[in-house]
């Protein structure tokens, strides 16, 4: 992907008294009380910020937080608690700026934390006289919020359009980078891993990886759907047997290429969905009418964990079970330390895909973490990102 990278434009000595704007992705978890209860994506977007400022840049920073209303700016929706731990990371005060789309004072070497810049009127609707008004506070805009990338904003496309310079923050090409390396040019085989608890909301996603996968893994309510377009009992499990067609097409579209939609052999299932349930261990073809799959079972999770073992490429999006539950989560864990264990080049992105990562420390065993959850499964279903198509329209025009 063609984009112009700001980290070159730092090596150049093209930032130097420049007036750099990077909108980041600080909207970070927080609890009753305000306070941040994890702050990795403030910690993921320290490197272009201190990048910007090593260079001796004029540094804007914004993001949004949360869904506040447009035109109102009440405490909940403030990024004061971002300023505070952001300040702490880098060892300096970061001030807080609360009106400044019509203009911002702020020195070379200096950084500058700009309001939820969803509070601005027009943000989400791109609006371009709003784009216009924050592209004149800056010489380059820089994106690095992978996160937002899927949508076309003010702070994510409109400004980019018309900003002198227009570029990919580190954390922005990082995911450019390793999407390339997993979608556009993998080694093989390339093995995805698609589980969650609905097809309706990934069959687009299973059908454009269907096209390019040798092994498209499912796991969770997706795979009990797949059990269903494949003849097996499922019990009461949850499933969507309106799409059992559509799953059945995606299983014949991989068989067609040669490649493989691996289906349980062996499940574990309860009676009840909950967590001291008894977990029972079963053929595929003997769940009964009762029985609510919440697992794989332990051949099916060593069949799939050879697999991986073999795989020139991973891209994981969802556990296989129930991993919140101690007794649905063998199947997580042991494809988790699969893919750690594997020589391939992983990738990872989802909500709950990262906790599992988290959860079973392999945090530094997965080639690349996405930082974005829409975002990332946009791109697996062959979508164009706003945030890339404009970048690599200004780079086309530079």
């Amino acid at each position: 992907m063609n984009v112009i990278r700001f980290s070159d434009l730092c090596a150049q000595g093209a930032v130097q008294g420049q007036r750099v704007f990077i909108r980041a992705d600080l909207n970070v978890p927080q609890d009753d009380g305000g306070a941040i209860t994890d702050d990795t994506r403030i910690r993921a977007s320290v490197p272009a910020i201190r990048m910007a400022l090593q260079a001796g840049a004029a540094v804007m920073v914004t993001s949004h937080l949360g869904r506040p209303t447009e035109g109102e700016c009440k405490p909940a929706d403030s990024l004061a608690p971002v300023a505070r731990r952001l300040g702490e990371l880098l060892g300096r005060e970061v001030p807080l700026v609360q009106h400044w789309v019509d203009g911002v004072t702020v020195a070379p070497g200096e950084l500058v934390l700009l309001e939820n810049c969803r509070v601005n009127k027009g943000e989400k609707k791109n609006d371009e006289a709003l784009s216009r008004k924050m592209a004149a506070l800056c010489d380059i805009y820089v994106n690095d919020a992978f996160g937002t990338a899927h949508r076309a904003e003010a702070t994510t496309y409109g400004i980019a359009q018309y900003a002198p310079v227009a570029c990919a923050g580190p954390l922005l090409a990082a995911e450019i980078d390793a999407l390339q390396q997993a979608l556009a040019h993998p080694r093989r085989p390339l093995v995805a891993i698609v589980a969650g608890s609905k097809v309706s909301t990934k069959l687009t996603i299973l059908q454009s990886l269907a096209s390019k996968v040798d092994q498209l893994i499912v796991g969770g309510g997706i795979a009990n759907t797949f059990m269903l377009a494949s003849g097996l009992p499922i019990g009461k499990s949850l499933a969507e047997a309106d799409l059992v067609g559509e799953a059945r097409a995606v299983i014949e579209a991989m068989r067609a290429r040669g490649a493989e939609v691996p289906i349980p052999t062996d499940v574990v299932t309860a009676t009840e969905f909950k967590a001291d349930a008894v977990a029972t261990v079963k053929p595929a073809q003997a769940v009964a009418a009762d029985d609510l799959i919440l697992d794989i079972g332990p051949d099916t999770a060593e069949r799939l964990a050879a697999q991986l073992q073999a795989a020139g490429t991973i891209v994981w999006n969802g556990p296989v079970g129930v991993f919140e539950m101690a007794p649905f989560e063998s199947g997580t864990r042991r494809i988790a330390r699969a893919i750690a264990d594997s020589p391939a080049f992983s990738i990872a992105g989802g909500g709950d895909t990262l906790a599992a990562i988290a959860k079973y420390g392999i945090d530094k065993d997965v080639g690349y973490i996405s930082t974005g959850g829409g975002a990332f499964l946009e791109v697996l279903e062959g979508k164009q990102l706003p945030a890339f198509e404009i970048l690599e329209k200004r780079a086309a025009s530079a």
